[in-house]
């Protein structure tokens, strides 16, 4: 039997130490867990890595400590607008949304439009109306209001700032969220979903939905979910630029990934990081910010919950 393993992330960023209190510390650590420990059951009983990813992002997107489904930061308009994207490695599938709002679980309107569509991306007021015929429940504002996020909001609206959540030297929630599996098969799959940046305009999208910036995943290299600053890992092209470097220059997971996020996007000043899984379980994790929310499980035993370096 293959070694089956996956990983998670909840966005990478300068999550300063001496802001995090230990209880806020525990609550972000306890909501990794839960997301790791229901991905991981699902490989466990047979499951696929697409089915794996989607339920550890579920459980990233309805925690509101997250900038994805739940936890999603306000545009300058005040409102949400979210994008998730999610592929297969083995078919080469993959669906994507963007700018979508009132869907609670964005990532599985992603899977739906890989599996119920003949398309791979649709945004906005399609996207919308693609979710409307399969019945979907539309969430009222309340559901993704939050406090902390709002008071991000007022402090730079009517302002042409904007600002990505680890942007800023608060004690604030932070970027994306997105996970990779290698499932008993020796197939893997990705997904990643976000709430963008504060104070948006004009339906600016990241990379999170961009199949082969954010989100990429192919049986014949690896999987990856990535979590920054977007418009540079769009310019990076930084899923598939992994995947690339293991294809081409015979690269293991570990130094593909190092060469894109500790040198590649940093020579182009892109800050952020990325989880990567490979058909064998091997994960790769690395960040070139303070910290970056992360946890990963393997069938061999190894374990890891860590937010700092």
């Amino acid at each position: 039997m293959n070694t089956f393993s996956i990983a998670i992330h909840g966005g990478a960023g300068t999550l300063v130490k001496g802001m995090m209190t230990p209880e806020l510390e525990a609550k972000y650590k306890a909501a990794l867990q839960l997301a790791l420990d229901e991905g991981y059951k699902v490989l466990e009983n047979n499951g696929t890595a697409t089915e794996a990813v989607e339920k550890a992002v579920v459980i990233l997107e309805d925690s509101p400590l997250f900038n994805a489904g739940k936890g999603s930061v306000f545009t300058a308009t005040e409102s949400h607008e979210m994008d998730a994207s999610i592929m297969d490695g083995k078919t080469l599938n993959a669906g994507a949304v963007s700018l979508i709002t009132g869907i609670k679980n964005p990532v599985s309107l992603a899977r739906d439009v890989m599996e119920k569509s003949e398309h791979v991306f649709l945004a906005g007021e399609g996207a919308m109306q693609f979710a409307k015929e399969l019945d979907y429940n539309l969430e009222n504002e309340s559901y993704f209001y939050d406090e902390l996020r709002h008071n991000q909001w007022l402090e730079i609206k009517d302002t042409d700032s904007f600002q990505l959540d680890h942007a800023t030297k608060k004690d604030s929630k932070f970027g994306t969220v997105g996970a990779v599996a290698c499932d008993k098969e020796g197939n893997i799959a990705a997904a990643t979903s976000t709430g963008g940046m504060t104070n948006k305009k004009w339906g600016r999208v990241g990379d999170s939905p961009m199949i082969g910036a954010g989100n990429y995943a192919n049986n014949k290299t690896c999987a990856i979910s990535c979590t920054g600053s977007g418009e540079f890992f769009i310019r990076g092209v930084v899923a598939y630029d992994v995947a690339c470097l293991i294809e081409h220059k015979n690269m293991s997971l570990e130094e593909a990934s190092n060469e894109v996020i500790n040198k590649r996007i940093l020579e182009i000043k892109g800050d952020g990081g990325l989880i990567a899984v490979d058909t064998k379980g091997n994960i790769a994790m690395p960040f070139n910010t303070e910290g970056m929310y992360r946890a990963s499980k393997s069938s061999t035993g190894v374990e890891e919950v860590s937010i700092y370096k």
